[in-house]
């Protein structure tokens, strides 16, 4: 199926990252069905909310093994804000929870002395500038936040951009083989910023794995 799945567990913006795909011409399906995922050339993982809530309704759909099945297999994945932080081993929000694993990190709170959540516009430094993802987009261009918890790759050649937010630099998007995250939203941000989804429809058409 020439499509990419944006995955429905009943959490995130949903219809909004579905716009944004439409912006660009990228054909996909809302969906949860296991066999459809297959089928699919790549998977959008987005995510609005908590960790653990989140992990519970991946949990309820079944959805873990088929997404860990088709990453495994090489299929290209792109989890956008807290569908990026589910990636990761563990968060520590609420707890210690523990995450798809797709990325070896940690989700981490932002200082208490901050404010959070880190809410509105803000740069992002592209530290892999080989990256097709990035393709078109700009150094420092400015693209649109709204979380309170950031990732920590253990492998910092993972890190695809870097944003500051207060005293403190974090990661705003991965790239780990074919599992990409974004901590910013994309159909929030620019008309610019959203060609990012026309590059990750383009790895996953380029993808020998599918």
């Amino acid at each position: 199926m020439d499509k990419i799945a944006v995955i429905d567990y009943g959490m995130g913006n949903l219809h909004s990252v579905m716009k944004g795909l439409q912006y660009e011409k990228v054909p996909a399906v809302l969906t949860d069905n296991p066999a459809t995922i297959r089928k699919c050339r790549g998977i959008i993982l987005p995510g609005v909310g908590a960790f653990s809530d989140a992990m519970v309704e991946i949990g309820k759909r079944k959805l873990q093994g088929v997404l860990t099945e088709e990453v495994n297999k090489g299929k290209p994945i792109l989890g956008i804000c807290l569908g990026m932080q589910l990636l990761f081993t563990y968060s520590l929000e609420f707890g210690k929870h523990k995450g798809l694993g797709f990325v070896p990190g940690k989700v981490v709170r932002f200082n208490r002395k901050m404010k959070v959540p880190h809410i509105g516009w803000n740069n992002a430094e592209i530290v892999n500038k080989k990256s097709r993802i990035f393709k078109g987009i700009k150094n420092g261009q400015y693209f649109y936040f709204v979380h309170s918890y950031y990732c920590v790759p253990s492998d910092k050649k993972a890190i695809l951009t870097k944003t500051k937010y207060g005293n403190t630099i974090f990661t705003s998007a991965v790239e780990y083989g074919n599992v990409f995250g974004f901590q910013f939203h994309p159909e929030k941000s620019s008309e610019k910023a959203m060609v990012v989804y026309k590059n990750f429809y383009d790895i996953c058409k380029g993808s020998s794995k599918n």
